[in-house]
């Protein structure tokens, strides 16, 4: 079944979004970051459409393979730098909440690897991919959907 066009119905609202989206894109963050931030929190949220694309955009900027199958599992991998893992708990923190937040021992923690001004990058990049992911699990657009145009079908993956 087809879901409503948010776009379409809410135009100035997504206009909106879409200018956050690129003032966000333009902030100083390290790319192999943006695209796992964008992937990782993608999986929590069960948006299926950001996740696929945001794979597809990471292959097309060389990341691993393995580094995205691993991405489940970022714990655990010795794939990742500390600065990526930390990357990756501040976007878990921020991605699914606590009753508590986000507490002074996790906030110090990312301090450790982040100054206060990428911290504050990195969280407007898990925040706008957040919000995306809501549209997508709301709305169900088709992964893939839009390959050809934003130019995600030169990842070669099918």
């Amino acid at each position: 079944m087809s879901r409503l066009n948010h776009m379409e119905l809410s135009p100035s609202a997504s206009n909106a979004l879409f200018a956050f989206s690129k003032a966000v894109e333009a902030l100083p963050i390290d790319p192999k970051i943006k695209h796992l931030v964008k992937i990782r929190a993608s999986q929590l949220n069960g948006c299926l459409f950001c996740t696929d694309m945001h794979i597809k955009e990471a292959v097309i900027h060389d990341e691993r393979l393995l580094r995205i199958f691993h991405l489940t599992t970022w714990r655990e991998s010795e794939l990742y730098t500390p600065k990526e893992k930390a990357a990756l708990e501040w976007t878990e923190l921020l991605t699914r909440f606590e009753p508590h937040g986000v507490t002074d021992e996790q906030y110090q923690s990312a301090l450790k690897h982040f100054s206060e001004e990428e911290l504050s990058n990195l969280t407007y990049a898990v925040a706008i991919i957040n919000t995306w992911n809501r549209f997508g699990v709301a709305f169900q657009p088709q992964a893939g959907a839009k390959d050809k145009m934003l130019g995600l079908d030169k990842a070669g993956l099918i």
